[in-house]
């Protein structure tokens, strides 16, 4: 059929098409969500469905392709994690209410929501343990200043921070953004493209929706509110990154208004400034091979529930820089060391409760189900448990968390605590509209309506022996969705019930081709009965539900208070589990400028080793950036292999570790705040950009050194080396002074330079350490133990005969290297000129296979049993085995 005009159906797709043209529209058709034109194509690219057609349309054909309704959660998953936006078109009435309009009339159909990546509240489109944040920026007038604005739609989360740039790129990279809100006329700022690297999805807006006033009567509106100054003071632009984004969930979610916490205005010198290159060198949330496994988080993270494993993420993500706040937590991990019996019970119960916080945005946005109401049940019932097996005397964190859980004194929490733990079977269904997931005994009017059926039942077998009575033969009573219940028997049955005097009994309804089909009047009464009695039953449950969802809308912030208190002990009991584990310490922390750590380890490398039954070298580090105690910079040689980076990379980890509020893997750690930690370790390109390794090198670097200041901890390794022998030692001379002298900060610079070494004779706060190893007969072994003095030599050729480079071309790097130290040719490659070229050892002899025919064949010889023929026979034979 070629269409010059749409359909009724069709036009109502064009419709919402033109309204979304961004989106993947799921246009709802009976039991699918249909997808048609472009988006057809693309959505059976992505998701490897059937691409079909379904007609024509101006000449063309329509492609189609579509996904079973019950399932599309699954296929809106795969489209999300290829950053599409997915318009869900649903029927809005039912067919019966459009055929009222007359037998022609289409069903309404309209859009209900805009999935997109940065607004996801499904749990099987989340990662239980990683946030999914929707941030937005705006820059202030003259561009050198922002502000960031964020939102965690499933949690509820609301928060902003203004602050130079850089600072706000650095902490965007801190906040799992899966989505970013940004104003189409600032598309092309480097540092919304800077954040937008960091963030899954870029999503433009019309600069208009940026206009400060809209932004403030959007709020205003959002929250119920006159004025905004009950929630803090905000300047201008960071009330116009709250509104940007408050609006564009409202868009959304179709008009709804997003269920946010009151807005937080948060400061950046509350928090350690970590970039997105430090991260990712240190590994804090993922390997360098992108998998968790390997991070610094998967090492410490004993966690056992969702909630308690996000909230340890944002912890390492974002270290404090608040002393006061870093002591109660060390205080709560001490209490759970000391209290092994409270820290088992309390992580049994916690891995047996689901995620409460994001089971309460469900139920505020309208999409939530049964379960999510047996979760807050279970929450807020063995949340009391906890809270009432604490004791008194406890830390100020683990205090406040108890009082949180405690429902004596919250009597409404209370209550609806035990009235949803009544209300709700323990495995209800997904979706209320389905029913049965009210408990019986729960309401009496609902159990009267369910009484009928189950007399029901009793009446059908009573009436199923009734009429095999009257017929004379065993018929069955059966029931299916189409004919509701009827009397079915065999052709040859169906004869006699067909025939008089049954006729009149028996009304026949359907022959199939192995059954016949009958009712009668007493069949047909029931039937309307139970099904009236089942509509009554599903109506009185979706009642109770309605009447339970909205108190538990109402009592949200302390609902939500107990999934962050949960949280928060489940983390601090999982950090104490670990430092017992890895036999970690509590730092001593202050506001002085040293750095000193005795009997170090690394967390991950130490947990690896352990793993393959080996043991880590621990090592001690000493820095102070006053320059009295502890040199403020270190310089350490050794050879590759020997474990410099890993030396770094731990004691760089231990600052994040302590001001995260979490014990160190070391026998004693002193640390004076670190408010911000550099990492220059490894080798990387970044293509996309157009920069080469030793580019990437220097720009990392030339952020270091415009950057750092007093209090800031840096790690450098091999600087300088992805150029020229001269140029790499001046530039690695010159990044050196530079942060002695300029930055005056901590810093541990690891280098195969060792001219660097006579720095130490030249700085006064600088010295030398280096990485032991040690050649044994003709072997290197590393020792991995850190001590005081520059390295004699870095043992190059002899990695490389470890890493299996041919005997030959050692032997030959050997002989250059002897050349080259000898200082021949006033130490330049001169002294190479008379080295022949290609003058390289041969290859030691192989045995050939014939060798071990030759000794076979002595071995099977038997001397006395020769002729002096056989004897010479024997010689001639030998020699052709040679």
């Amino acid at each position: 059929m070629n269409l010059a005009s749409p359909t009724p159906v069709m036009a109502q797709y064009l419709e919402a098409k033109a309204a979304h043209p961004d989106a993947l529209l799921f246009f709802r058709m009976g039991d699918f969500y249909e997808l048609f034109f472009e988006d057809a194509k693309i959505a059976a690219s992505a998701l490897d469905i059937a691409l079909t057609k379904r007609g024509r349309y101006r000449g063309e054909d329509i492609a189609m392709a579509g996904v079973p309704a019950h399932s599309a959660e699954a296929y809106l998953a795969k489209l999300v994690k290829q950053g599409f936006k997915i318009a869900i078109c649903d029927q809005t009435e039912d067919v019966s209410e459009a055929r009222k309009r007359g037998s022609k009339s289409v069903v309404r159909r309209d859009v209900v929501r805009i999935i997109t990546p940065g607004t996801l509240t499904e749990e099987a489109l989340l990662d239980p343990r990683s946030s999914n944040r929707l941030a937005a920026i705006i820059f202030a007038i003259g561009g050198l200043e922002g502000a960031l604005a964020w939102a965690e739609v499933s949690t509820g989360e609301f928060a902003v921070m203004s602050a130079p740039l850089q600072r706000l790129i650095d902490e965007a990279s801190a906040l799992s953004i899966g989505e970013l809100v940004v104003s189409d006329a600032d598309l092309d700022r480097p540092a919304a493209k800077a954040i937008a690297a960091v963030s899954g999805t870029v999503s433009p807006r019309p600069v208009g929706r940026t206009d400060i006033r809209l932004a403030t009567k959007t709020l205003e509106l959002g929250f119920g509110v006159q004025t905004l100054d009950g929630f803090g003071t905000f300047t201008k632009i960071e009330l116009s990154a709250l509104g940007l984004i408050f609006d564009y969930i409202r868009l959304t979610q179709a008009g709804l208004t997003p269920r946010l916490k009151p807005p937080k205005r948060l400061e950046t010198a509350a928090f350690m400034a970590i970039d997105a290159a430090t991260r990712q060198s240190l590994e804090l949330e993922r390997s360098q091979r992108g998998s968790r496994d390997g991070s610094l988080l998967a090492a410490i993270d004993r966690t056992r529930s969702p909630a308690g494993g996000r909230l340890l993420l944002e912890r390492l993500s974002r270290p404090l820089l608040d002393c006061e706040v870093i002591f109660q937590r060390y205080d709560s991990i001490d209490f759970f060391m000391n209290n092994g019996e409270q820290r088992s019970k309390l992580r049994e119960t916690l891995a047996q409760i689901p995620d409460v916080n994001r089971a309460l945005t469900r139920l505020e946005l309208g999409r939530g189900g049964p379960r999510d109401l047996r979760t807050l049940a279970v929450a807020l019932t063995e949340g009391d448990a906890i809270g009432a097996r604490l004791p008194l005397d406890i830390p100020v964190e683990i205090s406040q968390a108890r009082d949180s859980l405690n429902l004596s004194q919250q009597p409404r929490l209370s209550t609806l605590a035990t009235r949803l733990a009544a209300m709700i079977v323990p495995e209800p269904g997904l979706l209320a509209r389905d029913g049965g997931f009210i408990s019986p005994g729960f309401d009496s009017v609902l159990d009267d309506i369910r009484l009928l059926s189950t007399n029901a039942r009793q009446v059908v077998a009573q009436l199923q022996a009734d009429v095999s009575a009257q017929a004379g033969v065993a018929l069955k009573i059966r029931n299916n969705a189409v004919l509701g219940f009827f009397i079915e028997a065999t052709p040859k049955q169906a004869e006699a019930l067909m025939s008089p005097p049954l006729n009149e009994i028996f009304i026949h309804r359907q022959t199939t081709a192995s059954a016949v089909r009958f009712t009668n009047p007493r069949l047909i009464e029931l039937d309307g009965q139970i099904a009236r009695a089942a509509d009554r039953a599903l109506a009185r449950e979706l009642e109770l539900w309605h009447a339970a969802v909205a108190e538990v809308i109402e009592l949200a912030e302390p609902i939500r208070a107990v999934g962050e208190a949960l949280a928060t002990l489940d983390v601090e009991a999982g950090l104490a589990l670990w430092a017992i584990e890895a036999k970690a310490t509590r730092p001593v922390l202050d506001d002085g400028f040293g750095f000193h750590v005795i009997g170090g380890r690394h967390p991950v490398v130490e947990a690896a080793l352990i793993k393959a039954g080996q043991i880590f070298t621990a090592n001690a580090c000493a820095l102070d950036a006053s320059g009295t105690a502890a040199p403020r910079l270190k310089l350490i040689t050794g050879p590759n292999m020997a474990g410099k980076s890993t030396y770094l990379r731990q004691n760089a980890l231990f600052a994040i570790l302590a001001q995260a509020g979490s014990y160190v893997p070391a026998e004693a750690f002193h640390l004076g705040l670190v408010d911000r930690i550099f990492s220059r370790v490894g080798a990387s390109d970044d293509l996309s950009k157009g920069r080469s390794t030793f580019m990437v090198e220097m720009v990392e670097t030339a952020t270091i050194l415009n950057s750092a200041g007093p209090r800031a901890f840096v790690i450098l390794d091999e600087i300088g080396r992805g150029t020229a022998t001269y140029d790499g030692l001046a530039i690695a001379w010159a990044v050196a002074e530079y942060l002695h002298e300029t930055n005056r900060c901590r810093a541990l610079f690891a280098t195969h330079y060792h001219e660097l070494t006579s720095l130490s004779q030249r700085l006064d706060a600088c010295g030398n350490a280096s990485l032991r190893a040690k050649e044994w007969k003709g072997d290197l072994i590393f020792l991995h133990e850190l001590v005081e003095g520059a390295a004699d030599r870095s043992y190059g050729v002899q990695v490389a005969k470890l890493a299996g480079m041919p005997a030959s071309a050692v032997a030959r790097a050997k002989s250059v290297l002897t050349r080259l130290e000898k200082g021949q040719g006033s130490g330049t490659l001169g002294a190479l000129d008379d080295l022949p070229l290609f003058a390289v050892q041969a290859p030691p002899h192989v045995p050939e296979p014939q060798t071990s025919v030759l000794h076979q064949t002595l071995a099977d010889l038997n001397p006395d049993e020769l002729t002096p023929k056989d004897a010479l026979d024997f010689v001639y034979a030998l020699k052709k085995l040679l």
